[in-house]
């Protein structure tokens, strides 16, 4: 497994697969942990995806700890968590979606890793490291995430009207990854968000605040912020934000536009704290 793990981090894999073997149940690591260290960066928590009952995989897993950490676990999701020293490590079963245009809950049935990379959101995020005997450690990539990663682009496995229409939160979250990882969102991409921007009002506010405060915390947010006034999203979820946008011409004398010059502040002040309420 050459991405860069640590010994300990080896160490939880090791055993989460020989308890998928004896189980009979492909598993697989997937999503963030291994975007991040494919690009070297601290990551706190680990997905495993399974091809089978996650909930029991977790708890046996547990079971090889001493001491045995606590299993929270929610059927109704299909998912559960334990954490190890810190670490988190959520499983869920594989599974495929389908949507209601009226929300972005989705409708849920089992499925294939196949079917599982399908419904991630971005290339990035889709791709997947074995845990199975066979091919243990081998990186599983249908769609170019690590090319992506390379030429540092953000763009979804699937067609990006769909994907956003699906769950328009993906909209934002494709401004925050761009905004964190100094990304660029792939044309075609940011088209899609530009012609869905009227979905994000089925996404609760908590959501979208949830995200926003993201992108506040990148290293540059003028970043995330500057995308967001572009596609139109902050035009919904942030109006007051937008009339401060354009320059002013007051006795002859042009002015500054008052929407760039406060994301140049806000980075200004980026580079000396992290606290979101001074920025």
């Amino acid at each position: 497994m050459d991405i860069g793990c640590t010994e300990r981090e080896l160490f939880v894999f090791k055993k989460i697969a020989h308890t998928a073997e004896e189980m009979g149940v492909p598993c697989f690591l997937i999503g963030g942990f291994v975007r991040d260290k494919l690009l070297g960066r601290y990551t706190k928590d680990a997905d495993i995806v399974c091809v089978g009952d996650s909930i029991t995989l977790a708890h046996k897993v547990a079971d090889r700890f001493q001491p045995k950490p606590a299993v929270s676990f929610f059927k109704t999701f299909g998912t559960a968590q334990l954490k190890i020293e810190g670490w988190e490590i959520e499983f869920v079963g594989a599974r495929k979606e389908s949507y209601q245009y009226h929300s972005r809950n989705p409708e849920v049935q089992p499925g294939t890793l196949k079917d599982d990379q399908e419904r991630r959101d971005f290339t990035i995020n889709a791709m997947a490291i074995s845990l199975n005997n066979e091919d243990y450690g081998s990186l599983i990539d249908p769609f170019n995430g690590r090319k992506d990663l390379a030429a540092r682009l953000i763009q979804t496995p699937l067609d990006p009207v769909r994907t956003f229409s699906d769950d328009p939160l993906r909209m934002m979250r494709a401004i925050r990854f761009a905004s964190q990882l100094d990304f660029d969102i792939s044309p075609v991409t940011f088209q899609a968000i530009k012609d869905n921007v009227e979905r994000i009002r089925i996404i609760s506010q908590e959501r979208i605040t949830d995200e926003l405060n993201k992108i506040l915390l990148s290293p540059k947010p003028s970043t995330g912020f500057d995308l967001l006034f572009k596609s139109g999203l902050l035009h919904i979820i942030f109006p007051q934000l937008v009339d401060l946008a354009g320059a002013e011409n007051i006795d002859g004398m042009g002015h500054k536009d008052n929407f760039y010059h406060t994301l140049q502040v806000v980075d200004n002040i980026s580079r000396n704290t992290d606290d979101p309420w001074i920025r």
